[in-house]
């Protein structure tokens, strides 16, 4: 286990410059199968272009969720279905 604190890290503020401190942690999607309204949680903390695979929590489809943070922190969700 490392000794530092991950918050003190320089190389952080290179991949997530210091803004306002908010970024979307949530976002309402429509499941491109069911086309239910479902809300995913975000996580600003995994890079500012995110790609990967969730199931729908009403009918259990997969899907490939791609999140694009913009600088001030807004969140672009878009879903694509997965065929099984």
């Amino acid at each position: 286990m490392s000794d530092t604190n991950d918050f003190n890290d320089p190389t952080l503020d290179e991949e997530f410059p210091l803004r306002d401190g908010t970024a979307d942690t949530a976002a309402d999607v429509q499941c491109p199968y069911c086309a239910e309204s479902v809300e995913l949680v975000l996580d600003p903390g995994s890079g500012a272009s995110q790609d990967y695979v969730e199931d729908c929590e009403v009918c259990c489809q997969p899907w490939q969720v791609h999140v694009e943070y913009a600088e001030d922190g807004h969140a672009d969700v878009s879903l694509t279905p997965l065929d099984p």
